[in-house]
């Protein structure tokens, strides 16, 4: 049985499987894939018609998706969990992650345990881009300053802006490391910029989209996204200088804008981080459940 490892080529083979069902969740993207590819072995492997993806580090091997099909048989996910036994310690380390609500029931009835994950979540495009009414009236305030007191251009992501939205990522990280030196935080930190390098770097092979703001040359805010389907983008990453007041505001709202062809912006999930769930909480989402499959 051939393992694959992943590699830019492979995205037409994955974007065939991901699109035999219509998804809501983040991690059923190409590209939300491929940029862990700094921290993970990743491989796959097609069993009977189900593409099987794996992800293997130093503390083992689990599955980052269920096997993609139009329809999942309990030999396949006998055979998938018996390719990650082979790598792990501990049968407990197995599992497979991201699982969508719409297809948990059944995982259930084939008597798998379901544990909670955190959850992405999705807001209407046109909320982000508009920011109407009360429950957005402090964003507004936000933009509306930001606008009015820096002279700014707001411009789409090249490669040459790499050394500078990674030079602004490290201060960023650094300054919230300052306030909050909680390990599995700051490992987190460590983590997202990983992937960052790793899309900057593959940015030429994967359906990004990104923007930049520079203020005086300088680039002082970056977001990046891409296409889950014909209804919803994901937001991935959005870092702005913290000192200047409303960036943050002004560059979720003006990239929301430019993906005025989607219905919904999935603007991914919060970690379990308190502030970070507060602030997507604070533009209304709705919660789009996922869960960690195991024996």
């Amino acid at each position: 049985m051939k393992l694959n490892k992943i590699s830019p080529k492979d995205k037409k083979i994955f974007s065939g499987y991901l699109g035999l069902s219509e998804h809501r969740l983040s991690a059923y993207s190409f590209e939300n894939i491929y940029i862990w590819r700094e921290l993970y072995d990743i491989f796959w492997l097609v069993i009977d018609d189900n593409l099987c993806l794996f992800f293997r580090d130093k503390l083992g091997c689990f599955m980052y998706l269920p096997p993609l099909a139009k329809e999942v048989s309990s030999g396949v996910l006998d055979r998938a969990f018996s390719i990650m036994d082979n790598f792990n310690s501990r049968s407990a380390v197995s599992r497979i992650e991201n699982v969508e609500n719409e297809a948990i029931a059944q995982y259930d009835k084939l008597g798998y345990l379901r544990n909670d994950k955190f959850c992405d979540y999705l807001c209407q495009r046109s909320d982000l881009a508009e920011l109407k009414g009360n429950r957005f009236k402090s964003k507004r305030a936000c933009c509306n300053y930001f606008s009015k007191q820096y002279d700014f251009k707001y411009l789409n992501f090249s490669p040459k802006y790499k050394k500078g939205c990674l030079g602004l990522y490290e201060r960023w990280a650094d300054e919230r490391k300052a306030h909050n030196q909680d390990t599995l935080y700051t490992g987190m930190l460590k983590d997202s910029g990983s992937c960052l390098r790793q899309l900057l770097g593959s940015y030429k092979y994967l359906d990004f989209s990104g923007r930049v703001v520079k203020i005086q040359k300088q680039i002082k805010a970056f977001t990046f996204g891409f296409r889950l389907n014909q209804k919803i983008f994901c937001i991935l990453y959005e870092v702005a200088d913290l000192s200047v007041k409303g960036l943050a505001q002004f560059i979720f709202r003006q990239f929301a804008r430019d993906c005025g062809s989607y219905k919904y912006v999935n603007i991914m999930d919060d970690s379990g981080l308190l502030n970070l769930k507060k602030t997507k909480l604070s533009y209304h989402p709705a919660k789009v459940p996922a869960y960690i499959i195991s024996r």
